[in-house]
């Protein structure tokens, strides 16, 4: 095979090593943000019922306040009931002990209303507490293995921006700016196999004349269609 594009296909393996690199530490970090969101979710859902509580509470302090007010009133009824003399007095008095019995019983009703969306709301954060006890364990445990894995992943990229550096060194000028200028549109598909024929790059047929000359290896060969560089795919064959 021709040394520059032997060069060329290792040069291109390594371009595609390091572009792969990103996306890879990114699919690992993802891992630890889909854990920390579901802690986060699980917070906000407590701090949720926590609002539910406190607005709870404090309607039930004022029903608490006005049944007291209530009781009083009655109290106060009942002592002027001892005072009235007509009937129209008498009955004044009573339609206006019927509405505050009413309204307790209202007031009552709201606070126990109230005591049960309490409780409720208190044995969802208890539960919720749990979760997120596990979750924050869990997100622990991702961090402390992505890191592990992140730090295998940069010591890999390392390794690989050295061989690269090494290749790159003892290549020809011309050679690489000629590769670059093709990969600044071509990206991981600058160097591509022949299969059948056919250029892995854009998948078009080319001629035999073409195909020859990608088969010897002797020069560096382009796509005529697209342009991409050829090589021979070494192809397995079947037992």
């Amino acid at each position: 095979m021709n040394k520059y594009l032997e060069q060329l296909i290792e040069l291109s393996k390594l371009d595609k090593e390091i572009d792969d690199f990103g996306p890879r530490i990114a699919k690992v970090e993802k891992m630890l943000k889909l854990s920390l969101d579901k802690e986060r979710d699980l917070k906000l859902q407590a701090e949720s019922f926590q609002a539910d509580i406190a607005d709870a509470k404090l309607k039930k302090a004022k029903n608490e306040a006005h049944l007291a007010e209530l009781s009083a009133k009655l109290k106060d009824l009942t002592k002027k009931s001892s005072l009235v003399k007509t009937a129209k007095e008498i009955k004044a008095l009573q339609l206006e002990e019927e509405i505050s019995k009413e309204q307790c019983d209202f007031a009552n009703d709201e606070i126990n209303r109230l005591d049960k969306i309490i409780d409720l709301k208190q044995t969802n954060i208890a539960a919720l507490q749990e979760k997120i006890a596990d979750a924050v364990k869990e997100a622990e445990e991702i961090k402390a293995s992505i890191d592990s894995q992140i730090q295998a992943i940069e010591e890999e990229r390392k390794n690989v921006y050295q061989a690269k550096d090494e290749l790159v060194s003892g290549m020809s000028q011309k050679i690489l700016t000629f590769y670059q200028k093709i990969r600044k549109w071509a990206q991981n598909s600058t160097v591509v196999p022949v299969k059948k024929q056919a250029c892995y790059g854009c998948f078009m047929r080319m001629n035999d004349k073409t195909y020859a000359s990608v088969l010897k290896q002797d020069d560096i060969v382009t796509c005529p269609h697209c342009g991409r560089i050829l090589y021979k795919e070494i192809e397995e064959v079947k037992a």
